[in-house]
């Protein structure tokens, strides 16, 4: 079971909709002025940063996520693992120990360039009964 708490998980959870919710308006801004992107494509771009710049929800939930403790990166990392079915609840430790050994610097990047990261957040939690009321 993770040692993240539930409430920090659904803190993400809740400022990664909002950040998805400003890339759509973003895209659809985009479409109006003739430089259509989809935002799978804003984030496949290899500077995330220079698609997100000057976005001061990515800057903040980028901060939080970097300043979470390592175990809870970790813990976030796996979750968002097992949300997208690339594990299972059962297959917790196994996603711990991938997660622990690819972590670096870089968590906050990787996990904001996931487009659908609130909603494999949400499934990952709910794979271990926890809801996002709380």
């Amino acid at each position: 079971m993770f040692t993240i708490d539930p409430d920090t998980v659904r803190l993400v959870i809740e400022k990664a909709r909002v950040f998805d919710a400003a890339m759509e308006n973003e895209d659809e801004d985009s479409v109006a002025t003739g430089n259509a992107h989809t935002t799978d494509e804003l984030l496949e771009d290899e500077d995330l940063e220079e698609a997100t710049e000057e976005d001061p929800v990515f800057d903040e939930l980028r901060d939080f996520i970097n300043d979470l403790n390592e175990d809870d990166q970790v813990d976030l990392v796996a979750l968002t693992w097992i949300g997208r079915g690339s594990y299972t609840a059962e297959e917790w430790d196994q996603a711990i120990e991938e997660a622990s050994r690819v972590h670096n610097e870089r968590t906050a990047e990787y996990l904001l360039g996931m487009p659908l990261l609130a909603d494999y957040l949400a499934e990952g939690l709910a794979a271990f009964g926890e809801s996002l009321e709380g």
